[in-house]
């Protein structure tokens, strides 16, 4: 059966519409907020986690954990239960941007404004122009974060959608109107191209996740049941993965031809499975910017996931809003000591393990630095395998701790 599915643009008319097009056509709202419950409830996931994921900013330590994308193949399969359903729906919010081009008999519409049209709407019901300007901002701000992640285009591009009706004007009965008009059209038809569409989107998620469960972060393009899988970085050896590719994607029942190729845009950067099973949420501290770069690169290359930071006030605030597993902590800094980053760090998150690494300390300072907790004391010039091993420890303590935390808050 075909349905809609509405882009929000705040501080427009289509705010409004979702209820007087789902009472016309006999349609089944379904929010984003009802795929978080929904999601959270099939694979006990915290609805903090998943309302993140869709809303909020993506991790610096993203690329090593690949959590977003594990989060939005969650959101994927739970859409794909109500796309396969017999119901009619309005579905309505960022979840639109989830439903493949290929599903024809959803209608993906985005209702549209210039700024300053947006900002008269806003104070047309009773806000200010700065409370206005400061809505229509941070929420542009989240809309083009999620469609940047997912695409690498902004919110309102047209490509991304069915029809885009500029407000210009119209009232909400008018935008309800052309709305409908293109409903009834032929090429929002449910027709049999169009569910073998929702079956390959099965395919797709299914897919994605088994490769992403083995680290793979992977283009994947499924039609009628024939998969490409599409490699954004330069290989070393594509045979070898390609054949690993294709093993995995083949575990997937009803998988048909499957074809691995590289991108002719391919990037400079080297693909890397991630391996999970090493850490991947370890922050650098140090305001030599040449030596955490180099040390960083040694470590990423070891697949140790590994982020810098220059100075203590960048740090705590990071440990604040995108915790680390590890910390790598120079003590000698501009502003704040490294002796109080680690003070104000255990304050903050006591479970992240903190290895202070220095070229210029004293023993005075060891001791102050272990009986604050810290997990080891380091001085430069260090070995790298031995860094290295000294980081696997510690993310292996820090590991057991939120293990045993998640385990008495269940009792």
């Amino acid at each position: 059966m075909s349905s809609i599915a509405i882009f929000p643009c705040r501080h427009t008319p289509a705010e409004n519409i979702a209820k007087e097009l789902a009472h016309r056509l006999t349609l089944k709202i379904y929010t984003d907020d009802n795929l978080i419950t929904d999601t959270a409830a099939e694979f006990g996931i915290s609805e903090d986690k998943l309302r993140n994921a869709m809303f909020g900013k993506t991790s610096v330590f993203n690329k090593f954990t690949l959590e977003r994308e594990k989060l939005i193949n969650m959101f994927r399969h739970t859409l794909y239960q109500k796309l396969n359903s017999t119901h009619q729906w309005l579905f309505d919010g960022f979840l639109t941007s989830l439903i493949p081009a290929s599903i024809s008999h959803v209608l993906k519409v985005l209702v549209v404004a210039p700024h300053a049209e947006r900002v008269s709407y806003a104070r047309s019901v009773g806000m200010s122009e700065k409370q206005a300007q400061k809505s229509r901002k941070e929420f542009d701000k989240l809309a083009y974060g999620w469609t940047d992640f997912l695409f690498n285009k902004e919110a309102y591009e047209s490509s991304l959608y069915d029809l885009v009706i500029p407000v210009a004007q119209k009232t909400e009965t008018e935008l309800v109107e052309t709305i409908i008009k293109c409903f009834h059209t032929t090429s929002v038809l449910h027709t049999n191209e169009s569910q073998q569409a929702v079956s390959d989107m099965l395919l797709m998620t299914e897919i994605e996740h088994i490769l992403l469960e083995k680290g793979h972060k992977i283009g994947i393009v499924v039609v009628n049941r024939d998969v490409t899988l599409t490699v954004e970085e330069d290989v070393f050896n594509l045979r070898k993965l390609e054949e690993e590719l294709s093993d995995l994607a083949r575990q997937v029942e009803g998988v048909g031809k499957i074809t691995v190729k590289q991108s002719p845009g391919a990037k400079n950067s080297i693909y890397r499975r991630q391996k999970f099973e090493l850490p991947s949420k370890v922050l650098f501290v140090d305001d030599e910017k040449e030596f955490v770069q180099t040390v960083s690169e040694r470590l990423i290359s070891r697949d140790v996931g590994t982020y810098g930071v220059y100075d203590g006030e960048a740090a705590l605030e990071l440990v604040n809003e995108d915790q680390p597993d590890v910390m790598v902590l120079d003590l000698k800094m501009p502003g704040l000591h490294g002796v109080e980053v680690l003070r104000q760090t255990k304050e903050l998150a006591p479970e992240v393990e903190v290895i202070v690494l220095t070229g210029h300390g004293t023993m005075d300072d060891m001791q102050q630095c272990m009986e604050l907790g810290a997990f080891a004391y380091m001085n430069k010039p260090v070995d790298i395998e031995e860094l290295s091993a000294t980081i696997k420890a510690a993310s292996e303590k820090a590991a057991a701790a939120v293990g045993k935390n998640l385990t008495s808050k269940k009792g």
